[in-house]
This record gives structure tokens, sequence and C-alpha cells, in this order.
């Protein structure tokens, strides 16, 4: 089985005590690993895949805290470096009474911005493997630049590379820096996660099949289109492939629950053997299989409290599906 390399920010939410108030009336928050990259590697390591994260994490007790649960969920970090430059990167979010949150980020910069592409290894990437990042760590920084880096170089050797926006709005000055930055990655990847929150915005048209068949560009082969409790619709080649219903559970926090669902989908595809070549056969002959493991592991992290803490094991994906 080939490995996953997660790139991007790791940190700490803080998640409220308190369900249903403004950010500004929280009272009291409990501590949770957390960064979208890092629950994705998560992911893929809790179903038992092997899984790497790739950042630069402060010399602190946070950065401490994050490197000890990564390695206790099984992902290795033997690619996250250390700087007393920066201190690691905070998230405080609000929950709104269905679970969904507001965010407010500490980081100008945080240590993980500061990765630069000549701490990227080229060397550790081969055939099988997958590359997956998201657009959080695209801003302007040495970390964008170490994106390019390891998303060239996993090319070179072969790897399949994953691409989820998962916009985060507050870390941009501007909105359309955002957008066009993801626009710019975007025909490097094989493989887009994209949700129904996201779609208008990052393409510009509101015609939701219009909107993703012009995701198809440079090298995308497959795009998910994530519609939360309603499921997910798979696009191979520009051609609707599947739809995949979600599951009813009781949500308490979504944090996490789309990487869930992206861990989930890649850990199969590496459970599968998949390689760039084979991708779209791959996904039209076992897209029910692997979308149904995707849509479980989602709902089941929204059932927990914070993202990495509540990613299920393989084990849990399974029954909960059998029991449904």
């Amino acid at each position: 089985m080939g490995r996953l390399f997660s790139i991007g920010e790791v940190l700490i939410d803080f998640i409220p005590e308190q369900k249903g108030i403004a950010l500004k009336d929280v009272v009291s928050f409990e501590r949770a690993p957390g960064g979208a990259p890092a629950n994705v590697a998560a992911t893929v390591a809790k179903s038992g895949g092997n899984a790497s994260m790739i950042t630069k994490l402060g010399v602190d007790a946070f950065g401490d805290f994050l490197i000890e649960t990564l390695n206790n969920v099984g992902v290795n970090t033997e690619h996250v470096l250390r700087t007393k430059e920066a201190n690691t990167a905070l998230a405080f979010v609000s929950l709104k009474e269905d679970g969904e949150r507001d965010f407010s980020f500490y980081r100008n910069p945080s240590a993980d911005l500061l990765l630069n592409e000549d701490e990227i290894n080229g060397d550790i990437f081969n055939k099988g493997d997958i590359l997956h990042f998201c657009s959080v760590d695209l801003v302007e920084s040495p970390m964008k630049k170490a994106h390019t880096k390891a998303i060239m170089s996993a090319k070179e050797k072969g790897a399949l590379i994953s691409f989820d926006p998962n916009v985060r709005l507050p870390l941009w000055d501007d909105p359309q820096d955002c957008r066009k930055t993801i626009l710019n990655f975007l025909p490097n990847a094989h493989l887009v996660k994209i949700s129904d929150e996201e779609l208008e915005f990052i393409t510009g048209v509101k015609d939701v099949e219009e909107a993703i068949q012009s995701l198809f560009v440079g090298d995308v082969k497959a795009v998910i289109y994530t519609k939360g409790s309603e499921g997910a619709d798979l696009y191979v080649n520009g051609e609707f492939c599947i739809h995949s219903p979600g599951y009813n559970v009781s949500v308490q926090d979504t944090t996490g629950a789309g990487d869930a669902f992206i861990g989930g989908f890649l850990y199969k595809l590496l459970e599968k053997n998949v390689n760039v070549t084979k991708i779209s056969s791959l996904l039209k002959e076992e897209s029910k299989e692997i979308l149904a493991y995707a849509n479980a592991s989602g709902a089941l992290t929204t059932t927990g409290k914070g993202a990495i803490s509540a990613i299920p094991t393989k084990d849990q994906i399974y029954a909960f599906i059998k029991a449904q």
C-alpha cells in the first residue's frame, strides 16, 4: 500500500463549551488538535494506512502537544520541523446550535507558514503515494512555495495529487486572492474535493453542473462534490459517475467532517493500490464502496467534539455501515 503525505497546517482548535452563542460571548473552551491536512492524515492513519505530515510547528507547548497527538494516532511526524521564529497556530471556534462553526485564527504568521521550499525533500515520494493539500496555507508565505515544490516533486515520482480547497476567507486579506490562488493550484491536482458551500465562490458559476465541469482543467481526473448530510456526487473525466447518500446522525460538531470524508476516500484509494494511470478506472469500478466509506467516516466525526479526537477507526466505520 502507498503512503499519504499531507502538507499544510497543524493547529489547536479551541472548541467552546457552550453552543449557540457568539464567539465574543464564549466563556470556556476545550483544546482540540486540528488543521485540515492533519485531520486527513489522522483519518488515514486511524483506518490503518501509512500517513505522514509535512509542516512546521513552533517550539512551544502546543507544538509538543500536536506532535504527541499525531504520533498517538499513528501519523508519522519525521517531516514535521520546529522553529523558534513563530508560534504554533491557534483557532478559536464558536459552535452554532446545528454544529456549524465560526472561526477566529491566531497566526501572523504561525510556524507552519515558515516552512520553505528548501526544507522539502522531494525524494520521499514514490509512485502509488498520495500528496494531499488544502488552501489555508497557500497565502503568500514561504509555505506557498513549499507546496509548489512538494507538488512538483510528488508528480515527478508518479504520486497522485489530491486537493481540497477548504476555503477559510478570514485568513485572506482579499477573497479574490483566495479564489485566484485556488484556481492557480487546481490544474496540478488529479483529484479535487469541493463542497456545495464553496463551488460557486471558487468557479464563479451558479449552475452546479456547469461549475463542476469547469473544474476539469489541467491534470484533474476526478471531482468529488460534497453536500453535507445529503452525501456526495462523484465525477470522473468530466462525467457524472455516482451519487452516494449521506447518513443521518446526531451532530455535535461539524469540525473536521469534510477532512474525515476525504481522508476516508483517500484511505480506500491507497488500500486499492491506486496510481495516476488507473485512478479513473478504479473510481468507476469501486466508487460505491469508496464513497460509502468516506461518507460514514465524515458522518461519524460529527458525532463527537473536535476533529482528530472524533475521527473513527476502520472497525467503527464498517460497524456503522453494517448497522444502516
